[in-house]
């Protein structure tokens, strides 16, 4: 891998999500002269905590490139970072001190929506253990849903993994037929409803989302239930993928680790408008980066 110079002009993109951090730099042609990781870069655990993440990646980076990370001044960064439309988080990022030359910031879905589409018009929609939809369309960045489970957050993991634990609770009471999904989920607390209110004590969104897969496997075997938890939840992707075209998205991207398995189940006119990514969330920095230099 080449080596830069400290008079190169390059650009950084960080990719600051909540379960970790990922930054690529590259020189004017687009080489990749190093890439580093850390952890989470969430403005949910912190700003600070969030920027030193960033400047973990950053630094893998730049020793991979044989940079001093301490002295930049001839990189443009592109930053997203996870939780960045949280009440004052912008502000305390950029008054933070810093080594590059230039510095902006987005948050990780808006990176993602560039990368997505090489910095064109476009939207995409997010199926996770969350759920989200934003587009950006004549430099505008919209977005629709994604609020939070388990008041928001339709058709995402957490999403399904609720409804089969509430139609469990349904078939236990004989309110409607016990199938096979809705049996395995109550042999996971022994058939004992007050097991369950227990462990939606302290049960989070990622807890929820586990019993997806579980759901989607049944739903394919044909079991009634996953059918019907899983068909809701493709409905509610569909909308906010018709949302975003709407909004005037062209064209929209469906990334998260749902976005395959659910794709199938969505209406034929939303699939028509589907495409794949031609990048990632770093990709979509660099692009930033490069924007805010020029």
């Amino acid at each position: 891998m080449s080596k830069a110079s400290s008079q190169t002009k390059l650009f950084l993109g960080v990719d600051g999500g909540g379960t970790g951090c990922r930054a690529r730099l590259v020189d004017e042609a687009g080489n990749i002269l190093g890439q580093g990781l850390s952890g989470p870069a969430t403005t949910r655990l912190g700003v600070g905590n969030a920027w030193a993440s960033v400047m973990r990646a950053w630094t893998g980076a730049a020793e991979e490139a044989g940079l001093n990370p301490e002295s930049a001044n001839n990189v443009t960064a592109g930053i997203g970072i996870a939780g960045l439309t949280r009440a004052g988080s912008r502000e305390e990022l950029e008054a933070l001190p810093h080594p590059f030359g230039g510095i902006c910031f987005t948050s990780d879905g808006a990176a993602a929506c560039l990368g997505a589409h090489s910095g064109h018009d476009g939207g995409i929609v997010i199926a996770g253990t969350g759920s989200i939809g934003l587009a950006i369309v004549g430099g505008q960045e919209l977005r629709a849903g994604g609020y939070g489970f388990p008041i928001s957050d339709e058709g995402s993991g957490a999403d399904l993994g609720l409804k089969a634990i509430q139609l469990s609770l349904r078939a236990f009471d004989g309110r409607r037929e016990k199938t096979a999904l809705l049996n395995e989920v109550l042999n996971r607390f022994d058939h004992t409803p007050a097991k369950i209110v227990g462990w939606m004590d302290k049960a989070t969104a990622t807890d929820y989302a586990t019993f997806a897969p579980l759901v989607l496997r049944h739903a394919d075997q044909g079991d009634a239930a996953g059918r019907q938890i899983v068909q809701s939840g493709a409905e509610q992707i569909d909308a906010l993928v018709r949302r975003l075209l709407d909004y005037g998205a062209p064209l929209v991207t469906l990334l998260g680790g749902l976005s395959g398995p659910l794709e199938p189940w969505l209406s034929p006119d939303v699939r028509r408008r589907l495409k794949p990514a031609d990048g990632d969330a770093v990709a979509g920095s660099i692009i930033l980066a490069r924007r805010y230099e020029r």
